[in-house]
Order: C-alpha cells, then structure tokens, then sequence
C-alpha cells in the first residue's frame, strides 16, 4: 500500500510480524530513510499496532468510528486538537478519541507505536 494514498507518507499495511514471532523494532527503526513512515507491526485480536518513525507534519483529520493510541518509544511527538495541543515524551502515551480532529507532528526523528482498530483509515475518514 506503499505510496497509494495522495499524502506524502510512506504507509505499510501489511502486517509484518504474525503471532509467535519475535518483533523486532531496532531492525525496522533503522532501515526508515523517509520522514513519516508508518508499518503495521502486528494483530491483536481486531486491533493493529502500528510503528511510525517520523519527522515533519501529519495533516488534519479524523476518525469517525475508531479511537487512535499513541506511544513514544524516543523523541518528542505533539498531538494538535482543536482546543489544545499535547505533547508526549518517551514512555508518555495519549488516546485520541473517535470523531475528534486532530494534526500530529514531531520536530525531530521520532519513534511511536500506535495501536488502533484493524479498519482504520490512517490518513483519516
């Protein structure tokens, strides 16, 4: 799914590792070369969880039917809403829920783990 949707994300839907394997995120973390990079790690019963190494801006949008988890592994991630914004450090994490706007973005390289319903969109509904 590579490249398929108009934003500039490299978005990997393809579920990498199956149960029972070992996940490894020092291997996938270094081969990134593109700013916002997005694989989906695993299953869990209906839920993904998603890598993101990213740096730069996500656009505005919104989940209509699924709330979103976000986890920082390393650097500094910042969720924008509509009234606030959040952000998060190494070992913070934030839901943002279902029908709410919002932007993320992160000033330096930045390792996250999301997890999330196994049919959302992540470009946003």
């Amino acid at each position: 799914m590579a490249g398929t949707e108009p934003h500039p994300y490299e978005t990997h839907l393809d579920v990498r590792y199956d149960h029972l394997q070992v996940i490894d995120l020092a291997e996938v973390i270094n081969a990134v070369r593109h700013p916002w990079f997005n694989q989906t790690l695993c299953r869990v019963n209906e839920s993904v969880v998603r890598l993101g190494v990213v740096k730069g801006e996500y656009h505005w949008h919104k989940h209509d039917d699924l709330d979103e988890f976000f986890y920082v592994v390393a650097g500094l991630f910042i969720i924008d809403l509509e009234n606030r914004t959040v952000e998060l450090g190494p070992q913070q994490g934030f839901v943002v829920p279902r029908g709410i706007r919002h932007r993320t973005r992160a000033p330096k390289r930045t390792v996250i783990l999301m997890v999330e319903g196994e049919a959302i969109v992540p470009t946003g509904d």
